[in-house]
């Protein structure tokens, strides 16, 4: 079995051949303009996506987005995490947050869409904690001040291929269900 993924981010696409590795499904990348809506959550934008693309191109496609919930920020900002991390820097993230609840999670969104419309979707939440300033050299932007549940180092503090197997999650939930061995 093919399955197109659509994601220019090395780290999905890593933990997506790790959740397939060993299995009969092929994963193949997928290049070009899909439609990316702006949506309430990450669910809505990675099925939009994923349906319009397999529609196009005949065949099974896999999407994912993720959010940032952040509570002390009565949960911004959720699927337009992309967008405001671009303009709050960690410096600022840490001063918005200054006494305040620094707990948040990351929401991975991944959906299977096939071209007759039909879709299996998973929802998997990451917890984390904001640090008191930014550390790590090994990640840019608001990485260098996330800090994941059970771990002391912000995630620009050790290498992302220590954590493929808790982005892969969504991914090997979907190996299980697709019955692929």
């Amino acid at each position: 079995m093919k399955i197109y993924f659509i994601s220019k981010n090395v780290g999905k696409l890593r933990a997506m051949q790790h959740a397939f590795e060993g299995s009969s499904v092929d994963i193949e990348q997928l290049e070009g303009d899909f439609p990316e809506i702006q949506a309430e959550t990450s669910l809505e934008v990675a099925r939009y996506t994923a349906l319009a693309a397999s529609k196009q191109v005949g065949a099974p496609v896999l999407r994912e987005d993720g959010s940032v919930y952040l509570q002390g920020l009565g949960g911004l900002p959720g699927p337009f995490m992309a967008y405001i991390e671009k303009m709050v820097t960690p410096e600022t993230l840490v001063s918005l947050l200054e006494g305040r609840d620094r707990s948040g999670y990351f929401e991975a969104a991944t959906v299977l869409a096939y071209p007759d419309g039909t879709t299996i979707e998973r929802v998997y939440r990451v917890h984390f904690t904001i640090a008191p300033e930014p550390r790590g050299e090994l990640q840019t932007g608001w990485n260098r001040v996330i800090v994941l549940e059970g771990e002391e180092r912000t995630m620009a503090e050790y290498p992302e291929t220590e954590r493929t197997h808790i982005w892969a999650t969504n991914y090997i939930s979907l190996r299980e269900a697709l019955r692929v061995g």
